[in-house]
C-alpha cells in the first residue's frame, strides 16, 4: 500500500492575499477558491493550496523560535528580475544566495527564487522543501509511504522524486517540531497524500514511523512523520 503525493498545504490568515500573490508572482492558474482553500496549479499539474487558519502565527526565518517548516523553491530565468516583480507584489526580502534569492509571502513563509535555465515566464516549482532534524531518514520514510526514490542524500539534505514530483528535506540541527494544534508552535504546512484504502495507507504508515493523531474524518485521517509534521492520507 503506497500512497501519493498530492499537494502541498500552507496555512495563512488571510488566503485570498497570499493566493492571489502567488498566482500573480508564478503565472500558475487558479483552481480552488472557497472561504477554506485558494489553490493554484503549475502546467505540469503540480498544486499548492493555501488553508484558512485564522489564528496563524507567521515564521520568523531565521530564527528557530517560530520556524519556517516548510518552504517553497521556485525555478526561474533571471532570480533578481523575478525578486522585483515579488517586492512589488508583497514579498519582503531576507537573504541572497550564490544562485537563489530567500524571501518572504504575505503571509510570512519563505520561499526561494533559484536560477534555473530555460524557465520561461511561468515559475517552475522545484520541490516543496521540508525541515528536518535528519534528513536522510524523514526522506527515506517519504520515499517508502510514497514510492517514490531519494535521488540525492547530503550533508545539507536529501531529495525525493517520482511523477513529476520533488521532496527537498532541509538538514535542521537546530529543528523545533511543529505541536499541531498548538498555534505556538504550528505546522506551518502540511501534505497530502492519496490512498485507495484508509486503513492500508494507515498500516503502512504507522509501520513506517508515523503516528496517527486524533483527527480526521469519512475520507481522510491526520498523522505527523518521525520528524512530527502533520500530513494527511485522503481517498
Amino acid at each position: 500500500m503506497t500512497a501519493r503525493l498530492d499537494l502541498a498545504i500552507f496555512d495563512a490568515a488571510d488566503i485570498n492575499r497570499v493566493g492571489a500573490f502567488y498566482a500573480g508572482l508564478t503565472g500558475w492558474d487558479v483552481v480552488r477558491r472557497d472561504p477554506d482553500r485558494f489553490g493554484l496549479r503549475a502546467p505540469d499539474g503540480q498544486e499548492i493550496e493555501f488553508q484558512h487558519a485564522p489564528d496563524h502565527v507567521a515564521p520568523q526565518w531565521p530564527g528557530h523560535e517560530h520556524p519556517q517548516q516548510f518552504h517553497l523553491d521556485l525555478q526561474t530565468d533571471d532570480p533578481r528580475a523575478m525578486t522585483e516583480r515579488a517586492v512589488g507584489l508583497g514579498a519582503t526580502r531576507l537573504a541572497d544566495g550564490p544562485t537563489w534569492i530567500t524571501l518572504a509571502d504575505p503571509a510570512g513563509h519563505p520561499f526561494d527564487l533559484c536560477r534555473a535555465d530555460g524557465v520561461g515566464p511561468v515559475l517552475r516549482l522545484f520541490a516543496v522543501t521540508i525541515d528536518a532534524p535528519d534528513a536522510s531518514a524523514l526522506a527515506r520514510f517519504y520515499a517508502d509511504l510514497t514510492g517514490m526514490a531519494v535521488t540525492y542524500d547530503g550533508p545539507e539534505g536529501a531529495l525525493v522524486a517520482g511523477d513529476g514530483r520533488s521532496l527537498m528535506f532541509q538538514q535542521v540541527d537546530d529543528y523545533e517540531p511543529p505541536r499541531w494544534p498548538d498555534p505556538a508552535h504550528p505546522q506551518q504546512a502540511h501534505l497530502d497524500l492519496w490512498v485507495d484504502d484508509l486503513d492500508g495507507g494507515e498500516a503502512r504508515a504507522v509501520a513506517l514511523g508515523a503516528r496517527r493523531l486524533s483527527a480526521g474524518g469519512e475520507r481522510f485521517r491526520v498523522f505527523t512523520d518521525p520528524a512530527g509534521h502533520p500530513f494527511c492520507l485522503v481517498r
